[in-house]
């Protein structure tokens, strides 16, 4: 079958065919149609192209389908014009060709051009083609119905919007076919299914699926397989079936497996439906633990934190089992003929409605150390306290109900050899005379350990440890940091700074007042003469003298700070040379307002060789020397509590400098030093 429609359109006027003769046409034949696959016989013409002349023209014939791909489908009759067809063409190919029509007078000028367009008719040869042959998926069985599962896929080589390229899926075939599941594939080629999914009915379904197209004459198809592989899903629920192992330990012991769960599933092994998960109730304390073997499934209770057979014989434990997975259930109630079914469909997570298996686990009481009532405990202490002061009293008892045993309290570590402890009592108190300044103490606190120890084979300890806060008192004077100053004499005037330190804490720690002692008007002068008056310390001992500032007279006895005078000096024997001074000195006390400062015998002792060269020594407190050796030995840091003063001379003869008695009280208000100057 063809048909073809000719549109002649002429470029130069219809005239006499003179005219006609020397003007150049132009023909454009619009369509003509070709059905593709055509069988034959062949050649069959396809129609006449008739161009009326009164002298003879011939007919060529160019383009695709004559000299172009496809070649040799068409050709023309050169005398009449008669296109033939010579052999089959295919739509899916090429949907049309396109020519070139020639007429030529004998004398081969060209008399007409045209051009032409031959469409190929479609026919339904094609059917529709899956883009693969086989898909293969896999789906839990706890997957609802109505999920999308996978889309087919398949196209149609024949004319597009023609219904021999239009066609539909359809499910030919399911294997196995069972009677709560049932699959469907939408019009876009979606597959999903009504019902629920059992993989104990099928692990396995193979849908062959067709797609058909809707030819006029005949309708082709082709089709596809699908496999779907069902995942177990956690449908089954775990079963403890029993319990091994000796539910027994001893108190303070852990790290013992007590017991082991046997459990059953009846979902795939090694899955994550099958995998058990255990959980305990009743462990206040934390001190079980369980854990899953991955080889059994079994569950296995161990001991990680010690137990007191005091607080119970017994732990009644509750353990309960579920799988790594939610518990899924599906059951068809209804099948309806319109839509989804009806399906009862339920997901539990964790153990809710699940019975658990009781566990008993028995403790056997063991000795147990003498536990102290408080862990830390605090007590007060005033330093220079006498021996044989009591502290405080420690209290510890046998935990234990059966094996009860006898303690005895002992000391475990007590740094300075203070204190001792009542081995049955537990009354702790001094043997010795506590001294806040001492190394063992840190910022006021001294710490010492006292330990509870039983009868046992072998003996069990328990430990506690002390805290004493030292009261501070005023026991210590003021200290020079130098021994001596060594000072050039000259002309003008010359200035030295004296330092000194208090041991003691805030309050009696200072301030210190500077003051000169003896003759040293006109010669010797203090500046500042004090920084910030709280308190006056004379240094009025001298390390030559064999004894502490006590001359047997009692107005020659150190006064520090709030101390009573007689308490940093110790009345000795003196010879009776020495005695001679005691009155001069007891006046010059009477001249400080009631102080008892050594003077008279001060200034001997300066007098008595030891300014030497023109220097100057100024001598510490006698127990000046032991105190700088312990703070050498014990690398302890200069006292905060200390100031400095600066000494100045004026050089005139040295009979003046053996005249300068001077004696310093010292307190740090000021971070100024403060001096002392000879007066040219």
């Amino acid at each position: 079958m063809l048909c073809f429609f000719i549109l002649i359109y002429y470029l130069s006027s219809p005239v006499c065919s003179e005219v006609l003769s020397r003007h150049r046409r132009t023909w454009i034949i619009a369509t003509f149609e070709i059905e593709e696959e055509y069988q034959g016989p062949f050649p069959y013409e396809l129609g006449t192209v008739n161009v009326e002349r009164k002298y003879p023209v011939y007919f060529t014939l160019h383009g695709e389908g004559v000299d172009e791909e496809p070649e040799g489908v068409l050709s023309i009759d050169r005398k009449t014009g008669t296109i033939y067809a010579n052999k089959a063409v295919d739509y899916e190919e090429r949907t049309r060709l396109k020519l070139r029509f020639e007429a030529t007078k004998s004398d081969l000028s060209l008399d007409t051009k045209l051009g032409i367009e031959i469409a190929i008719h479609d026919i339904n040869d094609n059917p529709p083609r899956f883009s693969r042959a086989l898909y293969e998926i896999q789906v839990n069985e706890v997957t609802t119905q109505g999920s999308h599962l996978l889309t087919v896929r398949a196209s149609d080589r024949d004319q597009r919007g023609s219904p021999n390229s239009t066609f539909h899926y359809e499910i030919i075939s399911v294997t196995p076919k069972t009677s709560d599941t049932e699959f469907f594939i939408s019009e876009l080629g979606a597959i999903s299914f009504k019902g629920c999914l059992n993989r104990d009915v099928s692990k396995k379904f193979t849908i062959l699926v067709e797609a058909k197209d809707h030819g006029d004459v005949v309708s082709l198809s082709s089709s596809t397989t699908v496999v779907i592989h069902v995942l177990d899903g956690n449908n089954h629920l775990p079963i403890i079936t029993g319990q091994t192992g000796p539910a027994k330990v001893k108190e303070n012991e852990s790290g013992t497996s007590l017991l082991r769960l046997h459990v059953a599933d009846e979902d795939s092994v090694n899955s994550s439906a099958w995998r058990a998960r255990y959980t305990i109730d009743g462990d206040k304390g934390g001190n079980f633990q369980i854990e899953t073997d991955p080889e059994s499934n079994d569950g296995i209770l161990t001991l990680v934190k010690p137990l007191d057979f005091e607080e119970g014989p017994q732990r009644e434990l509750h353990v309960f089992v579920e799988n790594q997975d939610p518990y899924f259930h599906c059951k068809v109630e209804e099948k309806t003929p319109l839509g989804l079914w009806k399906v009862d469909i339920a997901e539990t997570r964790g153990h809710a409605g699940l019975a658990p298996i009781k566990a008993i686990i028995e403790v056997e009481d063991t000795n147990d150390s003498p536990h102290f009532e408080v862990g830390v405990k605090r007590a007060m202490l005033d330093e220079n306290t006498p021996a044989g002061t009591w502290v405080e009293r420690v209290v510890a008892v046998d935990p234990d109900f059966i094996q009860k045993r006898d303690f005895v309290y002992r000391m475990g570590h007590d740094p300075a050899g203070w204190l001792t402890v009542d081995p049955h009592t537990g009354d702790i108190t001094t043997v010795k005379v506590p001294d806040r300044e001492s190394p063992h103490v840190v910022d006021g606190l001294y710490s010492i350990v006292l330990l509870a120890v039983d009868d046992d084979t072998p003996p069990l300890t328990g430990s506690t440890t002390l805290l004493i806060h030292l009261g501070d008192q005023n026991d210590n004077p003021p200290q020079l940091e130098l021994n001596h100053v060594d000072i050039c004499l000259s002309d003008i005037p010359t200035i030295t700074n004296i330092t000194a330190f208090d041991r003691d804490g805030y309050p009696f720690g200072g301030p210190f007042k500077f003051e000169l002692l003896g003759n040293f008007q006109g010669k010797w002068k203090l500046n500042p003469t004090y920084v910030f008056l709280l308190a006056a310390f004379t240094f009025s001992c001298k390390e030559e003298f064999p004894f502490r500032l006590d001359y047997p007279c009692g107005e020659t006895l150190l006064a520090s700070n709030i101390e009573r005078p007689g308490t940093d000096c110790k009345v000795v024997q003196v010879p009776e040379n020495i005695i001679q001074h005691c009155k001069p000195a007891a006046e010059q006390s009477q001249r400080y307002g009631g102080q008892d400062i050594l003077a008279k015998g001060t200034k001997q002792s300066l007098a008595s060789g030891h300014y030497r060269s023109k220097s100057w020594r100024i001598a510490s407190h006698p127990y000046r020397n032991n105190l700088d050796q312990t703070r050498r030995s014990l690398r302890v840091p200069r006292h905060d509590n200390q100031d400095t003063g600066t000494l100045s001379f004026r050089h005139k003869n040295t009979s003046s400098v053996t005249d300068a008695a001077l004696l310093t009280l010292l307190q740090r208000v000021s971070i100024f030093p403060t001096q002392i100057m000879h007066v040219p």
